[in-house]
């Protein structure tokens, strides 16, 4: 970590991930600071009252939008760590809204690595997704040209020393807009719509998702695209651990969603290194690792969720929803 005692910052902080890395981060990383920037003044008043500055006085509360370079540059003065959560997410809603996303997802990336260099942030983490790898969807698009950024924010920070550094894994159990909540909603019909049976997804609990994201911000160096190990699922198990009584009705993919996820194209595979516990994609110079530290992937790997070698059962599935 930069320093024993760092003042963190998370943008989109009042999302579902970072309430969970608020509380990690309390609890492991001892903050002299701990910063929630996000623009909903709503959602700050009710994380306040889960995390009130008077029982935790690292805690500050910044309304802001990461569109805004003025308001960053105001929020990341002193500030140590940046962890960058802030995003659309919502497919349907990117395609209808493209510009918005955008200006969101990728100007916001922007604005957020000019503010880091020229405040003197020591390290930057951004969130990606799975659907960044290949996309077929604006989303995708927006997050794979967001990652990109940020690796090249190695570059650009010049004689700096701010890191930037990218973590990118799969679909978070029961996070907003996810299908657990949706299938959990569903099943008081009796009747469970499915998009296509053989459909498969990476699946990852909050709480590993934050713990990934702070081992990854120990390990960094600037320029890695770090992807966690982690299960498949495939969409008829899920469906039998939430409502295996239920019927369920096949209602066809919808526009810009695939069959299955991607987290490491072929084409990444040929800078990717394995770990025990991830994979890490060096888009840096400056981050390779030393020889014999790690596996190098050999030519043609590409990681997927319908291919990966670690699956979900039933069980393993009724556990983590808490079915």
């Amino acid at each position: 970590m930069s320093a024993s005692n760092p003042t963190i910052l998370i943008t989109g902080g009042t999302g579902s991930f970072g309430h969970k890395f608020v509380k990690h981060a309390l609890e492991k990383l001892n903050p002299a600071k701990l910063i929630v920037f996000s623009r909903d003044e709503l959602k700050q008043f009710e994380m306040q009252q889960i995390f009130p500055e008077s029982k935790y006085p690292a805690m500050r509360y910044f309304l802001g939008d990461v569109r805004d370079r003025e308001r960053l540059y105001r929020a990341f003065d002193g500030v140590d760590i940046v962890v960058h959560a802030a995003a659309l997410k919502q497919v349907p809603a990117a395609e209808y809204n493209p510009l918005e996303v955008i200006k969101t997802n990728v100007l916001g990336a922007g604005n957020i690595i000019d503010a880091a260099i020229d405040r003197g942030v020591k390290k930057v983490i951004a969130l990606s997704t799975d659907k960044a790898a290949s996309p077929i969807n604006l989303y995708g698009a927006t997050k794979l040209c967001s990652d990109k950024l940020f690796v090249s924010g190695n570059y650009y920070s010049g004689s700096h020393n701010t890191k930037f550094s990218v973590v990118r894994y799969g679909n978070v159990v029961g996070s907003r807009g996810s299908v657990v909540p949706f299938f959990l909603e569903r099943r008081k019909t009796g009747v469970l719509p499915i998009t296509d049976p053989r459909m498969t997804r990476f699946w990852i609990t909050l709480d590993q998702g934050v713990d990934f994201v702070i081992k990854s911000l120990d390990q960094m160096k600037g320029g890695e695209i770090f992807v966690p190990k982690i299960p498949s699922m495939n969409i008829m198990d899920l469906a039998q651990a939430i409502a295996g009584d239920c019927r369920t009705e096949v209602v066809g993919i919808r526009p810009g969603e695939k069959l299955h996820e991607l987290m490491i194209t072929e084409d990444d595979a040929r800078n990717t290194y394995e770990y025990d516990d991830r994979f890490t994609i060096y888009g840096h110079p400056a981050s390779v690792p030393a020889p014999g530290d790690g596996k190098k992937c050999e030519e043609g790997f590409s990681y997927a969720s319908n291919t990966n070698t670690q699956w979900l059962t039933l069980d393993e599935l009724r556990t983590m929803i808490g079915a």
